[in-house]
């Protein structure tokens, strides 16, 4: 049966296509805007049906001109949190996932989305419910939307179930995601893909200083590695019975302080040197701390953890990395692209 990926030239949506592949799924039609040219290289070395430009293909899709489609993958969304035209966004990641929902209902496809752990914004508590819900920028609020329209669409009974009037939906709100496949995301692209490319063109990585309460690099974030954000997709894929909102993130909290000291001491493995604590490390000057830069004062998250309460509650019981190893993994790749 014929797969959709929107944004599938991006990040996240270049690694679904990878797993979707990997299960011999390749009548994928990819979606997605290639005026930034470079992005082809996420799909190079996979296999798709077709590819529609995102400006063509949601009338397209509501007309019925791609035939039967069985689930669309939808990961097209403009992701930067420092984005401030409103109108922009909410055209990008609000009106345009309406649209495509509507579109989905009538062609009978199961609509899986991106969404993000953005809408939690200023909470202290990320657990899908919307006491919790406090986007703390347009990006978040976007996505937020989305995901109340969802609710009032789906009706009451849209979390953990299937109503059978319309279909599987399943929101994912992915909390810090990295790994392959991220290079053309510039500023937004993670830490992690950051760091590796600050140590190899200056034998030192960066992170900002104390901001929020929090020392040095000591802010914390739930880092989670694509391929889990990947095996958890095609999990629902594999559940079509399964509906609603979930966090998709480790459930782990760690400092960016622990990103650091796995980059480095991958690549000082890489040079056959040995292992150094975060102190040593930090002792070395192998780490810089930047002071907080001023834009992002009153809009930035020190700390985030999935609660995987509701992730759980419907059976997934995928094992996601830590930091240590799904970062390894990470610099790995890159050290072999480079």
């Amino acid at each position: 049966m014929r797969v959709v990926v929107t944004g599938a030239a991006g990040f996240i949506g270049s690694n679904i296509v990878k797993g979707l592949n990997a299960r011999g799924i390749d009548d994928i039609i990819a979606v997605d805007d290639l005026t930034q040219g470079d992005k082809f290289r996420n799909l190079a070395d996979l296999k798709i049906s077709d590819y529609v430009d995102a400006g063509v293909f949601y009338d397209m899709l509501t007309r019925g001109s791609f035939g039967q489609i069985e689930a669309v993958f939808h990961e097209g969304a403009c992701s930067d949190t420092m984005e401030s035209n409103g109108k922009f966004m909410m055209d990008n990641n609000y009106t345009v996932s309406c649209s495509l929902f509507h579109a989905c209902q009538k062609r009978g496809a199961r609509l899986l989305y991106a969404s993000s752990a953005a809408t939690y914004g200023g909470s202290d508590t990320f657990r899908e419910d919307p006491s919790f819900e406090r986007p703390l920028n347009v990006y978040g609020y976007s996505k937020l939307l989305f995901d109340q329209r969802m609710r009032r669409e789906c009706g009451v009974n849209f979390q953990n179930s299937l109503a059978s009037r319309i279909g599987q939906v399943v929101g994912f709100r992915y909390f810090n995601v990295y790994g392959p496949r991220e290079q053309h995301k510039g500023h937004m692209a993670s830490v992690a893909f950051h760091q590796f490319n600050q140590f190899q063109s200056e034998g030192k990585v960066k992170l900002f200083a104390d901001y929020g309460g929090y020392g040095p690099g000591a802010q914390m974030r739930d880092f989670v590695f694509v391929d889990d954000v990947v095996a958890v997709n095609l999990w629902f894929y594999d559940h079509p019975g399964v509906s609603g909102i979930f966090n998709l993130g480790s459930g782990r909290a760690q400092p960016f302080n622990d990103v650091a000291t796995a980059v480095v001491n991958t690549l000082r493995g890489q040079r056959g040197e040995p292992a150094l604590t975060h102190e040593a490390i930090a002792a070395a000057g192998l780490i810089e701390y930047v002071p907080f830069p001023q834009a992002l004062r009153g809009k930035y998250q020190c700390y985030t953890q999935a609660d995987l309460t509701a992730l759980r509650a419907t059976g997934c019981d995928h094992v996601f990395a830590d930091v240590q190893s799904g970062v390894s993994k990470y610099v790995q790749w890159l050290a072999g692209q480079a």
